[in-house]
């Protein structure tokens, strides 16, 4: 890592990045692309497994549910082919959208997970 004095610095492995303001992570994002693996960096994580990237919308809807951790639509991030959800009271970002081109799924009509992130400050 770059130093305890680097300010706004994103810190980004593969699809995982970290951002440090006034030395504590003030925000993360984990990015997946549909048909993929990700898998966290042993920087980060050590000895992490890989895990399938590709998640439906409906099933981590079905997955919070089951946890009982409410979400709510975020209009932000929901307009044209792309969806988004808010947790509560954590304030999670999800966004979801249909598989590009190049993505590897069966089900091209369903919204995937695209990124899910959080801002502490």
């Amino acid at each position: 890592m770059k130093g305890p004095d680097i300010d706004g610095y994103p810190y980004s492995w593969n699809g995982l990045r970290l951002v440090v303001t006034l030395r504590p992570v003030s925000g993360i994002w984990i990015g997946l692309w549909p048909g993929s693996t990700a898998e966290l960096p042993p920087l980060v994580l050590p000895d992490s497994e890989s895990f399938e990237a590709t998640v439906l919308r409906e099933d981590l809807i079905t997955a919070l549910d089951t946890a009982d951790c409410r979400h709510d639509v975020n209009p932000v991030l929901t307009f044209g082919e792309q969806s988004s959800i808010l947790t509560q009271p954590a304030e999670v970002c999800a966004v979801f959208s249909l598989p590009g081109r190049d993505h590897h799924v069966p089900h091209r009509d369903r919204h995937h997970l695209d990124v899910m992130h959080k801002h502490t400050s």
